[in-house]
C-alpha cells in the first residue's frame, strides 16, 4: 500500500510539472521575464512589425541603426517587436544586446518558433508586417542593402519593409508580399 501511494503522488507531481511547462510545449513567445506573450494581440488596432534578429548575427547587428530609425519613424502608428528565435539565447544575453545597440523596442524570445512559422521567416534579420486585422501582408528583407553574405551596396536602393509598413497603414496592396533576405539562418526549422 505504501508503495502505491508513492506512485500516485509521483504521477500527480509529473502531471503538475507538465501543466506548468505547457506554454513551452504548445509553442509561445515569451518576454524576457518568461511571461508568455502573443505580440499580435498587443496591436491596439495598429499594424504589427516583427523584426527577427540574433545577438550573434553580424548582418542583424549592422541593421541596428535602420531598425531604430524605422521604429522611431513609424512607432506612433505601428507596434514594433524584436523577436529572438534562437532557443539558446538567454534573456540576459538578449538584454545585453538590446542595451549594446540602444534598442527601445520590446523584445520577445521565440524558442519554439511559433512566430517564425506564423511570419514565414527563415533568416535574421528578417521582418514580418501584419496589418491591423492580424493578416501577414509582408515578410522578407528590410531593404536590399545586402546582395549576398559578405556583399553589400553602399546604400539600399529599395526599402521593402518601409513599403510594407506604408501598405499596412494605408490598406494598399504591395507589388510583392515577400523579398528574399540575406542573413544568418534560423536553426532548427522544420
Amino acid at each position: 500500500m505504501r508503495r502505491d501511494g508513492f506512485w500516485f503522488f509521483f504521477v500527480l507531481f509529473e502531471g503538475l510539472v507538465l501543466l506548468l511547462c505547457m506554454p513551452y510545449s504548445q509553442g509561445q513567445a515569451f518576454d524576457l521575464s518568461g511571461k508568455p506573450i502573443n505580440p499580435l494581440t498587443y496591436s491596439s488596432g495598429k499594424p504589427v512589425i516583427l523584426l527577427f534578429v540574433r545577438t550573434d548575427c553580424p548582418i542583424s547587428n549592422r541593421y541596428a541603426p535602420k531598425i531604430k530609425q524605422l521604429s522611431e519613424t513609424y512607432g506612433a502608428k505601428a507596434t514594433f517587436w524584436m523577436i529572438y528565435p534562437d532557443k539558446d539565447e538567454s534573456a540576459a544575453s538578449i538584454g545585453n544586446h538590446l542595451q549594446e545597440y540602444a534598442y527601445k523596442i520590446p523584445a520577445l524570445r521565440d524558442p519554439t518558433h511559433v512566430l517564425v512559422k506564423r511570419s514565414q521567416v527563415q533568416v535574421t534579420p528578417e521582418a514580418a508586417v501584419f496589418n491591423a486585422k492580424g493578416e501577414l501582408i509582408y515578410h522578407g528583407r528590410i531593404d536590399n542593402w545586402y546582395d549576398s553574405i559578405g556583399r553589400s551596396r553602399p546604400v539600399a536602393t529599395s526599402h521593402e519593409l518601409a513599403d510594407g509598413i506604408e501598405a499596412a497603414l494605408h490598406g494598399t496592396p504591395l507589388a510583392s508580399k515577400t523579398a528574399s533576405p540575406v542573413g544568418c539562418y534560423i536553426s532548427d526549422l522544420q
